[in-house]
């Protein structure tokens, strides 16, 4: 008779990372910066996801299965922030709602049911919780009913504890993360710029800048295809603009302050949406690129009231 010697075939666990987002940025902006609310700091989330994925790699050796990242926005429209993180390897992003109070809905019980179906789909043999909330518990025993081990997480408070005591009781291993461990990903908002009394002009607010100029082109023989008419495109440029400060927010549209540059996935939406408006590509016609961020800047900074600029390249 063979006798199988499983010390040779070690088992590999199979692992998630459930981040708590409400929870980790409240009591890290608490504990770091005595800061009420996230307005007041500022996050450089997709390193702080590296640094936890590097540190659960050194908790448990196995492999990763995904990090969920769960949070809130209003009506669910995700924010610049929560866009560029959407498209990070290995995360996926959750939202619940951010009500008119600023209160979250919803994000509780998604991770109640994600913690319990990948349990009971078998499709992990380890959870990283990072959570603090006493209303993980019923899921947390489910998950371990399936099998599944729950490695629940902490962030440093100030003092106390920040993670209701039952939580902490019925999970499998607790580790709290401390405030050194985050303090590089986290810094204080810059406070608000005063409105002028009168708007600045655009030499001003872009000071130092290369101005752009587009150098008019040759048209060589016979014209056969027309670009668009720069007051159309800005026209248009402005629109999506408009239609950006409805659905994010001034809060999100703030955060892309002072410009001119944009976060490359916001240029591509803003060519997208542009095209769409305008019924034909805009990618012949680099010149048109400009002026569509022209008319989106000088929509913005009239909702902020400091000017109009021209964008960059």
């Amino acid at each position: 008779m063979t006798i199988l010697d499983l010390t040779s075939h070690p088992v590999v666990a199979k692992y998630a990372v459930l981040v708590d987002v409400g929870y980790l940025y409240a009591a890290a902006g608490e504990v770091l910066l005595g800061a009420k609310e996230r307005k007041e700091y500022r996050v450089a989330a997709d390193e702080l996801i590296q640094a936890l994925q590097k540190h659960a790699e050194a908790r448990i050796h196995g492999e990763l299965l995904r990090i969920y990242w769960y949070d809130a926005a209003r009506d669910r429209v995700p924010t610049v922030d929560q866009r560029v993180i959407a498209q990070l390897p290995w995360v996926k992003v959750r939202l619940g709602n951010l009500n008119a109070r600023g209160q979250q809905k919803g994000v509780d019980a998604q991770i109640r049911s994600d913690l319990e179906a990948l349990a009971r789909h078998h499709a992990v043999s380890d959870t990283i919780l990072l959570a603090g909330d006493e209303d993980m518990v019923p899921a947390v025993e489910a998950a371990q009913a399936y099998g599944v081990r729950i490695h629940l997480w902490g962030v440093e408070p100030p003092y106390g504890t920040n993670q209701a005591e039952r939580l902490v009781w019925e999970s499998d291993t607790v580790e709290i993360i401390s405030a050194d461990f985050l303090r590089s990903f986290f810094s204080r908002a810059p406070a608000p710029v005063p409105v002028p009394p009168t708007a600045p002009s655009p030499a001003q607010v872009f000071a130092g800048r290369a101005p752009t100029t587009v150098k008019p082109k040759v048209p060589v023989g016979p014209i056969t295809k027309l670009g668009p008419s720069r007051p159309r495109v800005e026209e248009v440029g402005e629109h999506v603009a408009q239609k950006w400060i409805l659905t994010r927010g001034r809060d999100n549209i703030r955060d892309l302050l002072p410009g001119p540059i944009l976060p490359t996935v916001i240029d591509t939406e803003l060519l997208i949406e542009a095209e769409k408006e305008l019924g034909h590509s805009l990618r012949p016609y680099p010149e048109a690129r400009v002026w569509l961020r022209d008319g989106f800047w000088a929509r913005v900074y009239r909702e902020f009231e400091i000017g109009v600029g021209v964008s960059s390249k």
